[in-house]
């Protein structure tokens, strides 16, 4: 059973303010993540308290970091979602903007699916299709964790985000021979460092852009 007192505490030091509905919501989640997982094979995480720490904390240092940088995403499209991180956290705490899930496996996207009717997730969304197969209006923001390298995640999505949109990549750690490989036609924004409260692991999130 995960510790709701805890897990408010961990999301509080994040600079985060929490609902009751909201952690509730994380809570049946991560719930859903451990029960799926027996059969889907979403996450080599089966422990609560990794469940918490390095996929729920993780992803919501995310939702701190859009907060911080000031940037209003009316529109996100997470791409390779897999289990939902950092989508399903994202749309539980920032409910006002609308996130699209997409994923090549078809199990995946039917999680996801079932995880938006479960907790009544009106502003998310999930699509089974490969990312280049997809035709969509142009989003404000790409997010991604641990999808591809940054060029082949610029590359896939271009025509999904926005002339003005930013790419939100999430990585362990800063990965320079990626940022190195990116064409001119790429700007780096922002390299942020990503404290994960109560974990010693190193977290960056690469802020792209189109030149």
């Amino acid at each position: 059973m995960i510790d709701s007192a805890g897990l408010r505490r961990k999301i509080e030091a994040l600079g985060l303010a929490v609902t009751d509905d909201q952690l509730s919501q994380l809570i049946r989640y991560a719930s859903l993540l451990l029960k799926w997982n027996k059969v889907y094979n979403l996450t080599r995480i089966t422990k609560e308290d990794d469940i918490v720490n390095l996929h729920l904390i993780d992803s919501l240092t995310l939702v701190k970091a859009v907060q911080d940088l000031q940037l209003p995403l009316k529109r996100v499209l997470d791409v390779g979602s897999g289990g939902g991180l950092p989508a399903i956290p994202f749309a539980v705490m920032v409910s006002e903007t609308e996130i699209t899930m997409v994923d090549a496996v078809k199990k995946k996207a039917m999680f996801l699916t079932q995880v938006c009717v479960e907790l009544g997730l009106k502003n998310a969304r999930a699509l089974h299709a490969r990312i280049e197969d997809v035709r969509e209006e142009p989003f404000d923001a790409v997010t991604s964790r641990a999808f591809a390298s940054l060029s082949d995640m610029c590359a896939l999505t271009s025509h999904l985000l926005r002339q003005d949109g930013v790419w939100l990549a999430m990585k362990g750690k800063e990965p320079k021979e990626e940022i190195g490989a990116l064409g001119p036609e790429i700007g780096i924004d922002r390299i942020l460092k990503l404290e994960v409260p109560g974990v010693s692991v190193e977290r960056n999130l690469i802020v792209l852009s189109k030149r």
